[in-house]
């Protein structure tokens, strides 16, 4: 590599390749020259249509217009996931974006929640939660805060039609000076002294040569995995699903604002809803169920009319050893695989994107700069992992060979020790850096069914009287918010109606 990256070169389009072209072209584009290499012959992966509010950073940082991005990708707003059948046949709950009611004298509101309940309530946490209540009634609109209370508003994220939403950002990185080629690599050329990467040769012959390469090629990690030999480190014993299958059918009669996972026989089925359509997928374990069944229970499990045939995708659940190698790093698919149970697909392209902007090196051998950058991006990969293992493994359910098997299958020590703190008191042992919130644990372990024996003992420092009526005045506020906020269906037709829609 040389002492200075003037050419960056991106291998693969798709969600990754062009939110990785429009970051750096951005932040980097005044110095960096910067080319793009992708086939339209070769298809991309959309199983990601549905995000979480770290994306709303991105869009920021772009300078995107909300509005007009929702607009152009048939959008959706989303306050959260339901989860359905996943703790015990017949249990639903929404993990939302936010928190339930509001803390108090630095006590979060749960163990108010927790000692009320110890005294005979018989409101569950979600009484008391104004996404939820939101939610139910299918409503959406901007809220910072609750009235003038410290209660927080909602928080939201998207989805959005994850092809419209690359050529969205191939439009904005084009026109931030971004080169796009179009072919397929049949070659790649390395230093023989370094082993860097220094040019990759297309199919007619024409060659492109760079300081430093971003492999973004999907499962195939053609850059990392297959020229630089980079390992895969397979997951599959703790997140066994293997496959999936994904099918549009018509819009929904309402259009709620979240996502939906039901679980099912050896998996689960996503459903989320966009302005002209919805998105459907069933993720599982093809040890437990074939294919065909998998597709019947697919279209089996739709709210609406099939509108094309269920697609085959395979995948093993996992990382890369390392993310970045020599001068090449990996993004997206090609650097690893978390099924979408909680949407961080896009969440990881972004993250590593800005990952790599923080990092991006500046000297000949940039040894530290990659030491940290792999080092962050396997604790993230390993917070998210086990964030996704307590969905599958913390359930009552027996009814099938695939739930035996999550449901006594060994975990990492790094999730039990966060199970057996909840169970005990109520508190969560959260990483500092960990992408999922405090209100997200408690809302998946109690939704999961994992019931906390004690709770904070300073949350006794209100009286019996005094609790009964801040339960009361918390559920007051929401319901009054509530009331107030349009559908969903009105704000987006005020808002970012789309031409499909």
């Amino acid at each position: 590599m040389g002492t200075h990256i003037n050419k960056l070169v991106i291998v693969g389009g798709g969600t990754a390749g062009w939110i990785t072209a429009a970051a750096f072209s951005r932040l980097l584009g005044k110095t960096l020259s910067i080319e793009l290499v992708e086939s339209d012959a070769i298809g991309t992966v959309g199983v990601g249509e549905a995000t979480i509010p770290q994306i709303i950073r991105l869009n920021t940082i772009l300078g995107l217009d909300e509005h007009d991005f929702v607009k152009r990708t048939n959008g959706t707003f989303k306050l959260g996931i339901e989860f359905v059948d996943w703790g015990q046949l017949g249990s639903s709950y929404l993990h939302t974006f936010g928190d339930a009611g509001m803390n108090l004298a630095s006590v979060p509101f749960h163990h108010y929640w927790k000692r009320a309940e110890n005294a005979g309530l018989n409101k569950d946490l979600w009484h008391y939660s104004l996404h939820k209540c939101a939610a139910d009634q299918a409503k959406f609109g901007k809220l910072d805060r609750v009235g003038n209370t410290s209660m927080t508003g909602l928080a939201y994220a998207y989805h959005f039609d994850a092809s419209l939403y690359a050529a969205y950002l191939r439009a904005y990185s084009e026109k931030h000076g971004v080169k796009r080629t179009e072919g397929i690599v049949q070659t790649v050329a390395r230093n023989a002294e370094s082993g860097d990467l220094t040019a990759i040769t297309l199919d007619n012959g024409q060659e492109i040569a760079g300081d430093f390469f971003i492999d973004c090629t999907g499962f195939r990690a053609l850059l990392l995995g297959q020229e630089l030999g980079v390992e895969y480190q397979d997951w599959s014993k703790w997140l066994p699903c293997n496959s999936a299958q994904a099918v549009p059918s018509e819009r929904l009669e309402t259009l709620v604002p979240y996502t939906r996972a039901t679980a099912k026989t050896a998996g689960w089925q996503w459903r989320i809803p966009l302005q002209h359509r919805t998105g459907n997928g069933h993720v599982y374990c093809s040890d437990f169920i074939s294919d065909d069944e998998a597709g019947e229970t697919l279209l089996a499990g739709l709210d609406t009319k099939p509108l094309a045939d269920p697609r085959p995708i395979r995948f093993t659940t996992g990382r890369r050893e390392q993310f970045w190698s020599h001068n090449c790093a990996a993004i997206g698919l090609s650097s690893g695989f978390l099924e979408p149970l909680e949407s961080t697909s896009i969440h990881l392209i972004q993250s590593h994107v800005s990952r790599l902007l923080q990092l991006f090196p500046t000297s000949a051998n940039p040894e530290k700069e990659r030491a940290e950058y792999n080092r962050r991006c396997v604790a993230e990969f390993e917070q998210i992992r086990d964030f996704l293992i307590l969905h599958y493994h913390q359930t009552e359910r027996e009814d099938s060979g695939f739930w035996r098997y999550c449901k006594n299958m060994e975990v990492p020590d790094s999730l039990s020790h966060k199970q057996e703190l909840f169970a005990s008191s109520g508190r969560i042992g959260r990483d500092a850096d960990d992408l999922f919130r405090e209100a997200s644990w408690v809302q998946v372990m109690l939704g999961q069914g994992v019931t906390p024996e004690a709770y904070d003992p300073m949350a006794n420092g209100l009286a019996d009287a005094q609790l009964g009526e801040f339960l009361g005045n918390v559920r007051t506020l929401i319901e009054r918010a509530v009331h107030s906020l349009p559908t969903h269906e009105q704000y987006l037709q005020k808002h970012c109606a789309s031409a499909g829609s």
